[in-house]
């Protein structure tokens, strides 16, 4: 085992102490999950998530899908299926990495998934409307989400004018930020300062972060007015419209 001595990594502070990058998405009648990480049992136990309708997939990268195994114990407790959306690509990464799930011979035990497609257009997931977004990840096309006011995009470097249409008017926006130094595939700290700014976004929270970009502490001093680098258990509350 090779132990990282940097500062984020030893750092007392919680805000230091980041699970892969997810969130979870819930109304007054929908419970749903964009991504499940290869630390999805752990957050869902952290936040006492005992019902889930749905799961998002933005991609099909390992640490956005690699926890898919673990909504067996939603499957069985609300005695359903559970339903992924995914576009046709990201479907067929499902298909091959998890090969026994998709089996016509299913194996005692294994989650039942349903899997609906995602295209360009919104679609609903319970009372929960869901605009998708499409992002660049270098050269691999990625999702990301509107609902209502607020936008998540997660593994992005580039987004073309047409879908920046999509984000504007958010009251809030998550998007990734990986570090200050430039990324082939990730969207730097300012390159992410930048996008809220040309979107005129009025409140944002840095994703994705790796240990690179610096303590929490110490880059939130540094961030203008209204934006700030989000944490593990950061609970967002949006009105939403009548």
């Amino acid at each position: 085992m090779i132990a990282c001595p940097c500062e984020v990594c030893t750092s007392d502070d919680s805000h230091d102490k980041r699970f892969r990058s997810s969130i979870l998405v819930q109304s007054e009648q929908t419970t749903l999950v964009v991504d499940t990480t290869p630390d999805f049992r752990l957050q869902m136990l952290r936040e006492h998530v005992n019902h889930l309708d749905a799961v998002l997939i933005t991609h099909s990268h390992k640490d956005h899908i690699a926890g898919l195994d673990d909504v067996k114990a939603f499957c069985f407790f609300q005695n359903q299926a559970m339903k992924v959306y995914a576009t046709e690509a990201t479907q067929r990464e499902l298909k091959r990495e998890f090969m026994y799930i998709f089996q016509a011979e299913k194996y005692p035990g294994i989650p039942d998934i349903d899997l609906d497609t995602i295209s360009e257009h919104p679609f609903r997931v319970g009372d929960i409307d869901v605009i998708p977004i499409k992002v660049h990840h270098l050269h691999m096309p990625v999702l990301g989400f509107r609902f209502g006011d607020f936008t998540y995009i997660t593994d992005a470097n580039r987004i073309d004018d047409e879908e920046k249409k999509k984000i504007i008017g958010s009251k809030i926006l998550v998007v990734n930020a990986l570090r200050k130094k430039p990324h082939l595939s990730h969207f730097t700290l300012q390159q992410a300062v930048d996008l809220v700014r040309e979107l005129n976004i009025p409140e944002a929270y840095f994703t994705h972060i790796s240990h690179q970009l610096g303590r929490h502490r110490d880059i939130s001093k540094e961030l203008p007015e209204g934006m700030h680098l989000a944490y593990d258990g950061l609970k967002l509350e949006i009105k939403r419209k009548a």
